[in-house]
Protein backbone atom coordinates (compact mmCIF):
# COMPACT_ATOMS: atom_id res chain seq x y z
CA UNK A 1 0.00 0.00 0.00
CA UNK A 2 1.35 3.43 -0.99
CA UNK A 3 0.54 6.86 0.36
CA UNK A 4 -1.12 8.96 -2.33
CA UNK A 5 0.44 12.34 -1.52
CA UNK A 6 3.86 13.57 -0.33
CA UNK A 7 6.58 11.03 -1.17
CA UNK A 8 4.13 8.35 -2.40
CA UNK A 9 6.15 5.78 -0.48
CA UNK A 10 5.15 2.24 0.42
CA UNK A 11 3.59 2.41 3.89
CA UNK A 12 2.41 -1.17 4.43
CA UNK A 13 2.72 -4.62 2.89
CA UNK A 14 0.39 -7.58 3.43
CA UNK A 15 1.56 -11.20 3.26
CA UNK A 16 -0.88 -14.09 3.10
CA UNK A 17 -1.00 -15.64 -0.36
CA UNK A 18 1.27 -18.36 -1.71
CA UNK A 19 1.05 -17.13 -5.32
CA UNK A 20 0.65 -13.83 -7.17
CA UNK A 21 -2.23 -11.55 -6.12
CA UNK A 22 -4.45 -10.73 -9.08
CA UNK A 23 -6.87 -8.16 -7.64
CA UNK A 24 -7.69 -6.12 -4.54
CA UNK A 25 -11.01 -4.47 -3.67
CA UNK A 26 -11.80 -2.22 -0.68
CA UNK A 27 -15.15 -1.77 1.00
CA UNK A 28 -16.70 1.71 0.85
CA UNK A 29 -15.10 2.85 4.12
CA UNK A 30 -11.62 1.51 3.36
CA UNK A 31 -11.47 -0.42 6.64
CA UNK A 32 -11.41 -3.86 4.97
CA UNK A 33 -10.42 -5.25 1.60
CA UNK A 34 -10.57 -8.48 -0.38
CA UNK A 35 -7.62 -9.98 -2.23
CA UNK A 36 -7.87 -12.60 -4.99
CA UNK A 37 -4.84 -14.72 -5.78
CA UNK A 38 -3.66 -17.36 -8.21
CA UNK A 39 -3.49 -19.68 -5.19
CA UNK A 40 -7.30 -19.93 -5.70
CA UNK A 41 -8.07 -18.14 -2.44
CA UNK A 42 -10.00 -14.96 -1.69
CA UNK A 43 -9.14 -13.36 1.64
CA UNK A 44 -10.72 -10.58 3.67
CA UNK A 45 -8.21 -8.29 5.42
CA UNK A 46 -8.33 -5.65 8.13
CA UNK A 47 -6.64 -2.65 6.47
CA UNK A 48 -5.25 -1.19 9.69
CA UNK A 49 -3.92 -4.32 11.41
CA UNK A 50 -3.16 -6.48 8.37
CA UNK A 51 -5.00 -9.41 9.94
CA UNK A 52 -6.82 -11.90 7.70
CA UNK A 53 -10.43 -11.86 8.90
CA UNK A 54 -11.93 -14.39 6.51
CA UNK A 55 -10.83 -16.77 3.77
CA UNK A 56 -13.41 -17.43 1.35
CA UNK A 57 -15.82 -11.04 -4.45
CA UNK A 58 -16.72 -7.57 -4.71
CA UNK A 59 -18.81 -5.80 -2.03
CA UNK A 60 -22.36 -4.85 -3.14
CA UNK A 61 -25.69 -3.92 -1.55
CA UNK A 62 -24.28 -1.76 1.29
CA UNK A 63 -21.47 -4.26 1.98
CA UNK A 64 -23.94 -7.07 2.74
CA UNK A 65 -23.14 -9.10 -0.37
CA UNK A 66 -20.11 -10.06 -2.42
CA UNK A 67 -19.86 -10.78 -6.14
CA UNK A 68 -17.19 -13.13 -7.48
CA UNK A 69 -16.21 -13.94 -11.06
CA UNK A 70 -13.82 -16.52 -12.48
CA UNK A 71 -12.59 -18.14 -15.67
CA UNK A 72 -15.40 -20.75 -15.54
CA UNK A 73 -17.80 -18.24 -17.21
CA UNK A 74 -19.98 -18.04 -14.10
CA UNK A 75 -20.87 -15.29 -11.63
CA UNK A 76 -21.67 -16.00 -8.00
CA UNK A 77 -23.27 -13.76 -5.39
CA UNK A 78 -22.59 -14.43 -1.71
CA UNK A 79 -24.33 -13.29 1.45
CA UNK A 80 -22.00 -11.82 4.05
CA UNK A 81 -20.72 -14.44 6.55
CA UNK A 82 -22.50 -17.29 4.72
CA UNK A 83 -19.98 -19.57 2.91
CA UNK A 84 -22.47 -20.74 0.26
CA UNK A 85 -23.43 -18.68 -2.79
CA UNK A 86 -27.09 -17.62 -2.79
CA UNK A 87 -27.22 -16.72 -6.49
CA UNK A 88 -25.51 -18.44 -9.42
CA UNK A 89 -25.47 -16.74 -12.83
CA UNK A 90 -24.54 -18.80 -15.88
CA UNK A 91 -25.49 -18.60 -19.54
CA UNK A 92 -24.17 -20.53 -22.58
CA UNK A 93 -23.58 -17.22 -24.37
CA UNK A 94 -21.51 -15.73 -21.54
CA UNK A 95 -17.75 -15.37 -21.81
CA UNK A 96 -15.31 -15.28 -18.92
CA UNK A 97 -15.63 -12.03 -16.96
CA UNK A 98 -12.51 -11.78 -14.77
CA UNK A 99 -12.90 -8.13 -13.70
CA UNK A 100 -15.84 -6.30 -12.14
CA UNK A 101 -16.52 -2.76 -10.88
CA UNK A 102 -19.38 -1.22 -8.91
CA UNK A 103 -20.79 2.29 -9.30
CA UNK A 104 -20.47 4.58 -6.27
CA UNK A 105 -24.22 4.58 -5.69
CA UNK A 106 -24.27 0.77 -5.66
CA UNK A 107 -26.89 0.52 -8.40
CA UNK A 108 -24.74 -0.88 -11.21
CA UNK A 109 -22.04 -3.47 -11.79
CA UNK A 110 -19.78 -3.51 -14.85
CA UNK A 111 -18.11 -6.74 -16.01
CA UNK A 112 -15.09 -6.99 -18.30
CA UNK A 113 -16.02 -9.74 -20.76
CA UNK A 114 -13.44 -11.66 -22.77
CA UNK A 115 -15.39 -11.01 -26.00
CA UNK A 116 -14.14 -7.39 -25.85
CA UNK A 117 -17.30 -6.00 -24.33
CA UNK A 118 -18.19 -4.51 -20.97
CA UNK A 119 -21.60 -5.67 -19.76
CA UNK A 120 -23.61 -4.12 -16.94
CA UNK A 121 -26.25 -5.33 -14.49
CA UNK A 122 -28.31 -4.03 -11.58
CA UNK A 123 -27.42 -5.80 -8.30
CA UNK A 124 -30.37 -4.27 -6.44
CA UNK A 125 -32.98 -5.62 -8.88
CA UNK A 126 -32.30 -9.35 -8.93
CA UNK A 127 -28.99 -8.99 -10.83
CA UNK A 128 -30.52 -8.45 -14.27
CA UNK A 129 -28.35 -7.64 -17.31
CA UNK A 130 -28.88 -4.24 -18.93
CA UNK A 131 -29.03 -5.04 -22.64
CA UNK A 132 -28.83 -1.38 -23.69
CA UNK A 133 -25.72 -0.67 -21.64
CA UNK A 134 -22.97 -2.63 -23.39
CA UNK A 135 -19.65 -0.86 -23.96
CA UNK A 136 -17.46 -1.78 -26.95
CA UNK A 137 -14.46 -0.51 -28.88
CA UNK A 138 -11.51 -1.84 -26.90
CA UNK A 139 -9.40 -5.00 -27.17
CA UNK A 140 -8.57 -6.97 -24.02
CA UNK A 141 -7.04 -9.97 -25.84
CA UNK A 142 -7.58 -12.27 -22.87
CA UNK A 143 -6.24 -9.87 -20.23
CA UNK A 144 -8.34 -9.13 -17.15
CA UNK A 145 -8.17 -5.36 -17.57
CA UNK A 146 -9.63 -3.43 -14.64
CA UNK A 147 -12.46 -0.93 -15.01
CA UNK A 148 -14.25 1.70 -12.95
CA UNK A 149 -17.13 4.17 -12.91
CA UNK A 150 -16.59 7.90 -12.41
CA UNK A 151 -17.90 9.19 -9.05
CA UNK A 152 -20.83 10.97 -10.74
CA UNK A 153 -21.66 7.97 -12.96
CA UNK A 154 -21.05 9.99 -16.15
CA UNK A 155 -18.17 7.88 -17.44
CA UNK A 156 -16.80 4.33 -17.44
CA UNK A 157 -13.08 3.66 -17.82
CA UNK A 158 -11.03 0.58 -18.67
CA UNK A 159 -7.55 -0.42 -19.65
CA UNK A 160 -6.87 -2.56 -22.72
CA UNK A 161 -4.26 -4.85 -24.26
CA UNK A 162 -2.80 -2.04 -26.41
CA UNK A 163 -1.88 -0.01 -23.34
CA UNK A 164 -4.75 2.43 -23.76
CA UNK A 165 -7.04 4.04 -21.22
CA UNK A 166 -10.55 4.04 -22.68
CA UNK A 167 -13.21 6.46 -21.41
CA UNK A 168 -16.86 5.83 -22.35
CA UNK A 169 -19.88 8.08 -21.95
CA UNK A 170 -22.21 6.08 -19.68
CA UNK A 171 -25.35 7.60 -21.17
CA UNK A 172 -24.59 6.90 -24.85
CA UNK A 173 -22.12 3.97 -24.33
CA UNK A 174 -19.87 5.64 -26.94
CA UNK A 175 -16.13 6.14 -26.50
CA UNK A 176 -15.47 9.64 -25.15
CA UNK A 177 -11.67 9.48 -25.25
CA UNK A 178 -8.85 7.02 -25.90
CA UNK A 179 -5.46 7.73 -24.30
CA UNK A 180 -2.23 5.84 -24.94
CA UNK A 181 -1.34 5.31 -21.30
CA UNK A 182 1.33 2.57 -21.23
CA UNK A 183 3.91 0.87 -23.44
CA UNK A 184 2.45 -2.53 -22.55
CA UNK A 185 -0.96 -3.80 -21.40
CA UNK A 186 -2.93 -1.29 -19.29
CA UNK A 187 -4.05 -3.86 -16.73
CA UNK A 188 -6.05 -1.58 -14.43
CA UNK A 189 -7.74 1.83 -14.28
CA UNK A 190 -9.34 3.46 -11.24
CA UNK A 191 -11.03 6.79 -10.68
CA UNK A 192 -9.74 8.74 -7.68
CA UNK A 193 -12.25 8.34 -4.87
CA UNK A 194 -12.16 11.99 -3.76
CA UNK A 195 -10.55 14.00 -6.57
CA UNK A 196 -13.04 13.46 -9.37
CA UNK A 197 -10.79 14.77 -12.15
CA UNK A 198 -8.03 12.22 -11.54
CA UNK A 199 -7.53 8.66 -12.80
CA UNK A 200 -4.91 6.06 -11.89
CA UNK A 201 -3.67 3.46 -14.38
CA UNK A 202 -1.35 0.49 -13.92
CA UNK A 203 0.52 -1.13 -16.79
CA UNK A 204 2.62 -4.18 -17.50
CA UNK A 205 5.43 -1.72 -18.21
CA UNK A 206 5.87 -1.63 -14.39
CA UNK A 207 4.50 1.92 -14.14
CA UNK A 208 1.54 3.37 -12.23
CA UNK A 209 0.38 6.72 -13.63
CA UNK A 210 -1.82 9.49 -12.26
CA UNK A 211 -3.86 11.37 -14.87
CA UNK A 212 -5.60 14.72 -14.52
Amino acid sequence: MWEFYNERRCIRTYAGHSQAVRDVNFNNTGTEFLSASHDKMIKLWDTETGQVLLILLHFVDRNRRIVSTSDDKNIRVWEWNIPVDFKYIADPTMHSMPAVAQSRNGKYLAFQSMDNQIRTMEPLTNFRWKSKKIFKGHMVSGYACGLDFSPDMSYLISGDADGCLIIWDCKTTRIFERIKAHDDVCIDAKWHWHEKSRILTAGWDNVVKLWD
